[in-house]
């Protein structure tokens, strides 16, 4: 097993103690505002309260990281020997009402991943509660991202049976959530990773929510690109808008690319409301046996049940 360190102040060392790369300014600040939640040697995290999920925080090591948000850190580490994912949020000090929203999406993601047991939903292994900092710690996954494994693809290039099992993976694990009477609100490839053996595990449900409880989608923040035009328009929605983003995962598979590559999110988001031509219209002739209408795709090709 690597000894993975971490150090906050002045620089981060990768495991084989050769120097990775500086902080920036941004980050050398916000890790300074971190410290003092964080054990230097080691990157022992201080943690408190009795939980059935809090996690014994003498057991866990930070190594480097390997994703970032705009309010969070998701680091490579170590959990009891085992290799996990450990997600830092931390919340501004100068913006109470975010920090409440920041809390609140920590305390659901927690709630809901300690009742998922399932082979295509990313397992929760336990977190920890020190406003200003919030901590999740999953299994780690080394394929790391579905939309990263796209990204290095020829265009059009991958398998149609490849296609098929990495769809069908998504399709069971969003099932079995959707039987759980829970909606993800926000599916899409990066959101999606990717183990040794290209088994997929739906994860990042920090603006999931149980159906019967999601409201309308005011104030939400998900990515415009794979957003529903319910969510987009702020309007009440239901497990279609799972759907829906379901048929966008769908359409990057079957052709690697991003998205609406041609235009600028919030420009996606208006066509897809005003169900404007998207260039997501077409399909090889491999794949005539598609509907080669992008609407007409997003409505009839998620099925669950295989």
């Amino acid at each position: 097993m690597k000894n993975f360190q971490f150090h906050w102040f002045k620089q981060i060392v990768a495991s084989n103690g050769k120097l990775e790369r500086r902080l920036s300014l941004g980050e050398y600040k916000r890790a300074v505002s971190w410290s003092k939640y964080l054990v230097s040697s080691g990157a022992e995290i201080k943690g408190e309260g009795e939980e059935e999920w809090s996690a014994d925080m003498s057991e866990l090591y930070i190594g480097n990281k390997f994703a970032s948000g705009k309010h969070s850190r998701i680091y490579r580490g170590v959990y009891k020997q085992k290799d996990v994912a450990i997600k830092l949020i931390s919340q501004p000090e100068e913006d109470g009402d975010l920090a409440a929203l920041l809390e609140k999406q920590f305390t659901s993601e927690v709630a809901l991943l300690l009742r998922l047991k399932h082979p295509n939903i990313i397992t929760l292994i336990g977190a920890c509660k020190k406003p200003p900092v919030f901590c999740i710690i999953t299994e780690y996954l080394a394929g790391g991202s579905l939309r990263k494994f796209l990204h290095q693809q020829v265009p059009y290039s991958l398998p149609l049976n490849l296609v098929l099992k990495l769809a069908l993976d998504i399709a069971h694990g969003m099932e079995y959530l959707h039987a759980q009477g829970i909606l993800h609100r926000d599916l899409k490839s990066e959101n999606l990773l990717l183990d040794e053996d290209m088994h997929v595990k739906v994860a990042d449900f920090g603006i999931s929510c149980l159906e019967s409880q999601c409201g309308s989608a005011k104030g939400f923040t998900g990515t415009y690109r794979w957003m529903a035009p319910e969510m987009i328009k702020e309007k009440h929605h239901t497990k279609k808008v799972d759907i829906y983003s379901f048929g966008i995962v769908l359409w990057e598979l079957l052709t690697a690319l991003i998205p609406f590559d041609n235009m600028t999110p919030e420009q996606a988001a208006f066509a897809v409301c005003q169900k404007w031509g998207s260039g997501m219209d077409t399909l090889p002739p491999e794949y005539s046996g598609f509907p080669n209408s992008s609407n007409d795709r997003q409505e009839s090709v998620f099925v669950y049940r295989s």
